[in-house]
């Protein structure tokens, strides 16, 4: 693989905040683990010609956008609160958040930000909000917050514009979603520079489809079971597997054992089922990688 070459250095940044410890986590499912000091910003990444450093994902863009780095991880909502160009590899689905307005249950009409007066808005989103007020037609002063947005609303601010994943920091302080702006998580993304060449573009390939075989193997589970000869199609049918399952003949020429890789969602419905059309001995098992 390009990215063992130690001749080749593939300069990846990871998250600090909130998206790194899923990300380590990740990683270390894909079999790139990264060991991380508390004291260094330069991590110890387990294959060669990995040049890790963590920053702050907002810098990981600038960075990527200027070519300073390849590789990095970081939240949607940033590209595009940013404008950064650069080019998304994949999206892990890790941390989803909403980006929403909110405001005091008393300050809306008919549950809407009323359009009539002029707003005092915080968020640490400029550019979205900016956008977000342009589409809905308001007269507004947007105030940059650095962190703990919703606790400016009532005294210092009408409205918030913030991110939002189960919505109870925003219950807590009295405030009520009356929009949203986009939906976002933690994604891989490239530099433009490093994809146009060769060499980096195969490591990052490389990369993604290690980080990409750790995240099919989460939502899926390895299901092994035993049939006897006249129940095998009917079972094969009844498997939602990936392209077709393994199938092995049994000792003696009593039945056959079947494998295949199952959406782990499924395994509730999945198994009485199987075992009402004849399967038996089911095992189920989790899987670390999988490569399509």
């Amino acid at each position: 693989m390009p990215i063992r070459d130690p001749a080749l250095s593939l300069r990846l940044a990871l998250p600090k905040g909130r998206m790194q410890e899923g990300v380590l986590r990740l990683l270390a499912d894909a079999g790139l683990p990264i060991r991380v000091d508390e004291r260094s910003y330069r991590p110890r990444a387990s294959l060669e010609g990995i040049d890790a450093k963590l920053l702050k994902p907002q810098n990981i863009l600038h960075m990527l956008g200027a070519g300073l780095r390849d590789l990095g991880f970081a939240g949607r909502d940033w590209v595009e609160e940013l404008g950064v160009d650069v080019e998304e590899v994949l999206d892990t689905g890790l941390n989803p958040v909403r980006i929403v307005a909110a405001a005091p249950a008393g300050l809306l009409i008919d549950g809407q930000v009323p359009t009539s007066g002029r707003v005092v808005i915080a968020s640490e989103y400029e550019n979205l909000t900016r956008a977000w007020v342009e589409r809905r037609g308001l007269r507004a002063d947007i105030v940059r917050s650095y962190g703990a947005t919703e606790a400016f609303p009532p005294d210092d601010a009408d409205i918030i514009v913030d991110n939002a994943a189960t919505g109870s920091t925003l219950r807590a302080h009295g405030l009520v979603v009356v929009d949203e702006l986009m939906q976002s998580s933690t994604r891989l993304y490239a530099s433009r520079r490093a994809l146009s060449s060769p060499p980096l573009a195969r490591a990052i390939e490389d990369f993604a489809l290690l980080v990409r075989s750790a995240l099919d193997a989460r939502a899926r589970v390895m299901l092994e079971l035993n049939c006897p000869p006249g129940a095998l199609e009917s079972l094969v049918e009844a498997l939602p597997c990936m392209r077709t399952p393994t199938v092995s003949p049994l000792h003696g020429g009593l039945g056959f054992a079947i494998k295949a890789a199952v959406p782990r969602q499924e395994l509730a419905r999945l198994v009485p089922r199987l075992k009402s059309l004849g399967a038996t001995d089911l095992v189920v098992t989790e899987i670390s990688q999988l490569v399509a």
